[in-house]
Formats: structure tokens, C-alpha cells, sequence
């Protein structure tokens, strides 16, 4: 396995970080997590226009035919100026985009992803449900049942990033009511977010403002049967592969938030004095921060050997969970530090760190509780399913 990157990728770094620096620097990023529940049009165009959109779509559907080792840089530089927007991006690409292109027919990828690169259209998946979270198969009861030339959907989902700005929305409901095994019940269906019948409500959380989550309510919402992504009652195992990817990208998120946190701390530690001394000089506080450096290369090789791995199609299940537990973990004891390191400042508003602290927090449940992900590692080396 080859870690470096090539000339391509490191120009694709550099691009992003002198764009975060001009469009998303630390004033806009405030302003931005104070003001507004999703990436406003402007800030969503100029990202389209520089090929984030479209980074995963082949050209021959207007994006860059990128592969995910340049999705995870992306993911990475963003999340380090602002995690809510680097969710945002996440939803639309790989919530999105990335079914639609895995499972989607020839005439859906061509009505769809174009719009999605260029920046005109935007996506959400609507999975989770009320007393659901992790345990998906178990909580789902969304149902959609077949009228004619359409399906019509009832039931409820919750927090689901971006809902209230999509302009489409894959939403996994059940199809078979009389199956037994829920994993071969399940279908995804592309629902027009301005359809009759839908209700989407925006909820006030503590973390990525920039990103609001949403509960959704389909009552006799109708949908084409042409919506359909995949094979019907097959849509649990076509999330397989939009699922996995997903918890490395949110790795990358909490990998960048790190990097941010160190960074912010790092220069702290040489401008504040006491004792008479930079407080970088004492003991205490280096050690957190070599800390901080250490976690942060550990995370970069897990979340790196998860990108390199998929575009190698090979599998990664273990290592994406490890890589998402690792690095959303270390994100929270980094600002926790962090906040320790700026004492009084730390908590105040108008400095990042708290910031940072509250985006970090997000990650450890979403998309995938840490605690589910130890599960997961402990039943892959043999032993018995724990739920």
C-alpha cells in the first residue's frame, strides 16, 4: 500500500486550502455557525464550481470522476475550516450522489447527478427513526405500499442532515410488509422534497450548526415507481455500500477537526505567556500536544488506508469502523484539551475552541455510535454478536 500521493492529489489539497482560507476562513466560519442552518447558495455554488460536487460523479454526468482518496482530502480540509459544511457536502455526495451512481439506473444517473455537480441540486437520505439510531433494521416502520403507476409512503424518519434544503430526498422505507427477515423488506425511493404530504422540521442541536438536522413526516406521500434506486425489497444491501464509505468520510471530518484544534492551540501556546514564559514551554502542555500530533498521524494513516483500500476495491468494513471510532473519539479528548490549554478563553463564544468542541461531539454517535463500532470489531475477530 502506497501512502504517498500524487502530484494530482497534493494540487487538489493545495486548491483546497487556499480556497478555505478565502471563502471559508475563521470569521465567515463564525458567522456562518451563528447565522444560518445550512451552507448558503453562494458558499454552495462556489464549491460546485470548483469540483467539490462533482468529485465522485464520472465526467460523462458533468463531475470530476474523482476517487475517494480525493473525496477524503476534500472531506478533511473542509471539516478542518468548518465541519458543518463538510456534512453538508457529505450528504448531497455521499448520501446522495454515491447511491444514485452504485445503484441507480442509466436514466436516473442522467436526470440526477448532473444537477448534483454542478450545485442545483441537493440531496438527503432519510434513514434513521424515532427510538431507532443504531439498530435500523429493528426500528424502521416507514412503509411504502404500490397504488398504480406510484408508491405511497407514511411514517416518520429524524435527524436527517440537510433534509430541509434537498431538493431530493432517498428515503428507505419498507416494501414488504409480510417479510420475516426486515433486511430483505427494505427499498430506497428518490421523493421529491416539495411532494404533497411531506412535513420537514429543522432541529436546534448544540453541534454543526452550519448543518441542521431535520425530522420528516410523509404522510400519503407519492412517489413514481421509476424512483425506485436498485432492486426492490434489495435496499438494505444497497446502503452496504454507500453505509461504509460514509463512516470513513466522517472519520476524515473528525481527523480535520483535530488537525484545527491542534493548530489553534498550538499557536495559543506560543503567543500566551505566564510565569514569565511562553505556556508552551511547560512540561504539561506539551505533552498534549505531542499527543494531539500523534493521534492526529495515527488517524490519517486509518482513514487514508480506508480511502486507498476502496479505490482498490478491496473490503474495509473493520478498518472504516476502527477509523471512524479512533478519530471521533481522540477529536473530543483533543478539544477537551484544547479548552484546558486556553482556560477562560476556551468557553468564550468568540474563540473556535468551543466551536470545535461541540462539532467534535456529534461524531461519536453519528453515523454510528462508538459503542456499536466495538461491536462490530469484536464480532469480526470471532466473537458472538453482543445485541
Amino acid at each position: 500500500m502506497d501512502f504517498s500521493f500524487t502530484e494530482e492529489q497534493e494540487m487538489w489539497r493545495e486548491n483546497l486550502q487556499r480556497f478555505c482560507r478565502k471563502e471559508l476562513n475563521r470569521e465567515y466560519v463564525r458567522w456562518l455557525d451563528e447565522n444560518v442552518n445550512f451552507p448558503p447558495d453562494d458558499l454552495w455554488q462556489k464549491m460546485a464550481d470548483l469540483g467539490i460536487l462533482g468529485i465522485i460523479i464520472p465526467e460523462r454526468y458533468g463531475g470530476s470522476g474523482l476517487g475517494f482518496m480525493e473525496a477524503t482530502i476534500m472531506y478533511e480540509e473542509i471539516a478542518k475550516a468548518s465541519a458543518a459544511v463538510a456534512l453538508a457536502l457529505g450528504v448531497t455526495i455521499g448520501l446522495g450522489a454515491r447511491t444514485i451512481l452504485d445503484h441507480g439506473t442509466e436514466e436516473q444517473k442522467q436526470k440526477y447527478l448532473p444537477g448534483i455537480a454542478s450545485g442545483k441540486l441537493r440531496w438527503a437520505m432519510a434513514l434513521t427513526e424515532p427510538g431507532g439510531g443504531t439498530d435500523i433494521l429493528g426500528a424502521i416502520k416507514t412503509y411504502a405500499i404500490p397504488d398504480g403507476n406510484d408508491y405511497v409512503i407514511n411514517g416518520q424518519k429524524i435527524f436527517i442532515s440537510g433534509a430541509h434544503k434537498a431538493d431530493y430526498i432517498n428515503t428507505i422505507v419498507i416494501t414488504d410488509l409480510k417479510a420475516t427477515d426486515r433486511a430483505k423488506a427494505l427499498s430506497i425511493f428518490i421523493v421529491d422534497a416539495k411532494s404533497p404530504g411531506l412535513k420537514i422540521n429543522p432541529i436546534r442541536k448544540v453541534s454543526n450548526h452550519a448543518c441542521a438536522a431535520c425530522e420528516i413526516f410523509y404522510e400519503d406521500v407519492r412517489v413514481p415507481r421509476e424512483n425506485l434506486i436498485g432492486t426492490l425489497n434489495q435496499g438494505w444491501y444497497h446502503l452496504l455500500s454507500t453505509i461504509n464509505p460514509e463512516r470513513f468520510m466522517c472519520a476524515a471530518m473528525s481527523l480535520g477537526i483535530s488537525e484545527a484544534i491542534f493548530e489553534y492551540v498550538l499557536q495559543y501556546s506560543k503567543e500566551r505567556f505566564a510565569f514569565g514564559k511562553p505556556i508552551g514551554q511547560f512540561m504539561a502542555i506539551q505533552h498534549m500536544l505531542a499527543d494531539m500530533a500523534l493521534d492526529i498521524e495515527l488517524g490519517k494513516n486509518l482513514v487514508y488506508k480506508c480511502a486507498w483500500l476502496t479505490d482498490h476495491n478491496k473490503p474495509c468494513q473493520v478498518e472504516a469502523v476502527m477509523a471512524k471510532l479512533f478519530t471521533s473519539e481522540r477529536s473530543i479528548v483533543h478539544a477537551a484539551n484544547g479548552m484546558e490549554i486556553m482556560g477562560g478563553y476556551g468557553v468564550c463564544m468568540e474563540y473556535d475552541m468551543q466551536r470545535y468542541f461541540r462539532d467534535a461531539r456529534q461524531f461519536t454517535f453519528a453515523p454510528l455510535n462508538n459503542e456499536m463500532c466495538r461491536n462490530f470489531i469484536a464480532q469480526s475477530y470471532g466473537l458472538p454478536r453482543s445485541f
